[in-house]
């Protein structure tokens, strides 16, 4: 067991509320490092020690955690009651979780992105089930006028075997409200584990089944209206005139008006990057009258700023990877002189179009907003965000303003932007009268927030013997600077340059899953078997030979790159094994891929079997570091959804624009994976290493990205640069 502090100095993690009667309830810190020294304490910043959290022992015996974070089908609803359940010894039928409405008095980070929920509330929750099974335990010895080193726990019941006495927590919740938070307490040794490690279905999912309601687009209030919104056709359009008139008297249309997102007095977040400032807004009885008035509906629209094409956006970013940027990302080594002296060069350079989200639960929210308050409830992944949008746009104070979430259908980056929000909340308040915002499927995929279109060029210098001595690499991307400039092999090559450019655009974009990685993983894992073959190397032994470069003998301060080459290693040394790599006669085209993102590392082999003249996806083998998995079941969904989700789009998908025009605005254009094209198979892999757990919902998509690519260059003998690679190939068959 580890002895961890829940206080030092005056600070303190944990605290008892004492705001119910009947039962325990802790206050915790969900941010909170137990393993914090006293001057990494004191150096934090005061309002880091507001008590984010609550755990409440119930005198039926129950444990409720308030769970802040919104759950987007990362499966936290089910992981984080799991870890303090382990810690305060309870049985797992016995543990619930709630939903926390937005309270930024007493809730950090609630926020669903970058993969952090577990890694971040990994260490609190622990000590925070951990604190609570100690008070249990002082409260039985108390009543049994017993020592508490003799009292011991399980599955909810507390026992003292000399006496034979025991108790249920729920018979001690009461009186451990009188104990003292203990200064420190010991957290179980993770072998012993009970609960933590095993499969655990998803605690929603009865519910999601039986259509029962959870979702945004299932609430209903007394008096609602339906909203839909009308956006210009055409990004660097705005707003000129319409018909209203004529459509307001079509049945049940409430009013059709024009409306500004977000007037100039409107500080905006982060958040609001996405949306389109300029809006018409129709509002009826429901949603098919509302759709009705919109086809109904004439707006003209007039030019704003230069309409831009695909073509441009293509041309602009080649151009970009032509220049110099002042000043490199990173600078190892001389590049220019290894390149004049490098006995083989190999250059290529990849690109990716725009992307759409496409979750399945398109936008929507619901808003009530009257002089007094305004309430809102809906499926955001930024709700602290949102709330400091609408005290601005609203001219409304926080306390008066109520969000409470839903779970939501799908989000990968899309809800990350809450503009659909602040839009149902301005035109709630011009109704004064609540409302729920529909999105189409039109609607969202042609307002933008698109995963940016990317172009990389890489190069790479290898001497006489085949090993590589210089790499350079220069990135460009549609309003995102793309290079990740210390991850590998940064440190593992004597002469390395990264540069990147961004090309701003009027067409939106935002975070779309694993930002950035998604594509520049795929790109530089393909590079990479370019440049193993070129040096009459296995593809997996080129790579280990670099980690060995990074391990033993490192460029540069091995503290400023952002990966463990040790763990890097591993991953691609386990997939190799289970994938029976050396296998060459199994009459399969296979490639290989391993990335390093979101805290965690990921290796995967992917067979392509010919069917037909047309190769398939066959099986993928998947390893992955990421910590102690907390409930593999769920872990294992979200490999296998993202592997599924990266062959998809990487093959398939792409926004494409005419004079600002989204080409694609419904699934008959824009292409997605079907059922048939998936993998055959995916086996999946967990290194057991007992660290603590990393990011899992991004990590397992950009890799298979380039073990595809490299898969299909066996398979065709031509390697592919562009996606996606339906382009210029035949499809994929599953």
């Amino acid at each position: 067991m580890t002895l961890v502090k829940t206080k030092i100095g005056r600070r303190a993690f944990i605290r008892n509320t004492g705001l119910a009667s009947g039962g325990l309830v802790l206050g915790f810190n969900w941010l909170a490092s137990c393993k914090m020294t006293p001057e990494q304490v004191n150096s934090l910043p005061k309002e880091w020690f507001d008590l984010n959290g609550f755990l409440k022992v119930g005198d039926n015996g129950l444990v409720t955690i308030m769970s802040p974070n919104p759950e987007i089908g990362q499966n936290v609803k089910t992981a984080m009651p799991m870890i303090v359940a382990e810690e305060l010894d309870v049985a797992w039928k016995d543990v619930i979780v709630e939903q926390a409405p937005l309270n930024t008095d007493i809730f950090t980070r609630q926020l669903a992105g970058g993969s952090q929920s577990i890694r971040q509330g990994w260490e609190s929750l622990r000590m925070a089930g951990a604190t609570a099974r100690q008070m249990l335990k002082e409260a039985a010895a108390q009543a049994w006028q017993v020592p508490v080193s003799e009292i011991t726990t399980k599955e909810g019941q507390l026992m003292h075997e000399a006496s034979g006495k025991s108790a249920g927590y729920g018979e001690m919740a009461s009186a451990a409200t009188a104990i003292e938070v203990p200064e420190e307490v010991e957290l179980k040794d993770i072998n012993t584990f009970s609960i933590i490690g095993t499969n655990k279905k998803n605690v929603d999912g009865p519910k999601i089944v039986t259509g029962q309601p959870l979702y945004g687009l299932d609430v209903q209030r007394e008096g609602m209206l339906i909203a839909m919104i009308v956006h210009p056709p055409a990004f660097g359009m705005k707003y000129k005139s319409m018909n209203a008139e004529s459509v307001k008297s079509m049945p049940g249309i409430k009013d059709v008006f024009h409306f500004e997102v977000y007037p100039e007095t409107v500080e905006k977040q982060w958040s609001d990057g996405g949306g389109i400032p300029e809006l018409v807004a129709i509002v009826g009885n429901s949603t098919w009258e509302c759709m009705q008035a919109k086809k109904a509906l004439e707006v003209e629209w007039e030019e704003a700023s230069k309409l831009e094409s695909t073509a441009y956006h293509d041309e602009a970013l080649t151009a970009l990877l032509e220049k110099p940027t002042e000043q490199p990302a990173r600078k190892d080594g001389d590049v220019d002189a290894a390149f004049k002296k490098a006995a083989k060069i190999v250059e290529s350079t990849y690109s990716a179009p725009y992307l759409a989200h496409n979750t399945m639960e398109p936008m929507n929210f619901f808003a009530h907003v009257t002089s007094e308050k305004a309430e809102l409830l809906g499926p955001i992944q930024t709700p602290e965000f949102l709330e400091k949008t609408l005290v601005s746009r609203l001219g409304m104070p926080a306390e008066k303003i109520d969000i409470m979430m839903t779970r939501m259908g799908g989000g990968f980056g899309r809800r990350l932007y809450g503009t659909f929000a602040v839009e149902a909340a301005a035109i709630s308040q011009k109704m004064n009268a609540p409302v729920k915002l529909v999105y189409s499927r039109e609607d969202d995929m042609t307002q933008g927030t698109y995963r940016p279109s990317y172009k990389v060029k890489y190069k790479a210098g290898l001497d006489e013997n085949g090993n590589l001595i210089a790499w350079h690499v220069r990135g460009a991307g549609t309003n995102d600077d793309l290079i990740f400039e210390d991850r590998f092999p940064a440190g593992a090559v004597d002469n390395y340059l990264a540069e990147k450019h961004v090309l701003p655009t009027n067409v939106t974009t935002g975070a779309w899953r694993a930002p950035r990685s998604n594509f520049i993983a795929g790109a530089e894992q393909a590079f990479m078997d370019e440049v193993a073959e070129a040096s009459g190397k296995d593809p997996i032994e080129f790579r280990l030979e670099l980690f060995d470069r990074a391990i033993n003998n490192p460029v540069g301060d091995p503290k400023k790159n952002d990966y463990d080459p040790e763990r890097y290693a591993g991953v691609l040394k386990l997939v190799k094994e289970k994938a029976n790599w050396n296998d060459t006669d199994n009459g399969k085209s296979r490639g290989v891929s391993a990335y390093y993102c979101h805290n965690s590392y990921v290796a995967q082999v992917l067979d392509l079997e010919e069917g037909s003249g047309t190769p398939k996806v066959g099986k993928v083998w998947c390893a992955v570091d990421c910590g102690i998995v907390i409930n593999p079941l769920s872990a294992k969904n979200q490999v296998e959804g993202g592997i599924v989700d990266g062959i998809g789009h990487s093959t398939f998908s792409a926004m494409t624009f005419t004079d600002g025009k989204p080409n694609q605005s419904n699934f008959d254009k824009y292409r997605l994976i079907r059922n048939m094209e998936a993998p055959k198979e995916v086996e999946t892999f967990f290194v057991d290493n007992g660290i603590d757990p990393t990011g899992l919902g991004e990590p397992s998509l950009p890799p298979i990205v380039g073990a595809l690519a490299n898969a299909l260059y066996k398979a065709t003998g031509r390697r592919h640069y562009s996606q996606p690679f339906i382009s210029d190939r035949p499809p994929l068959v599953g």
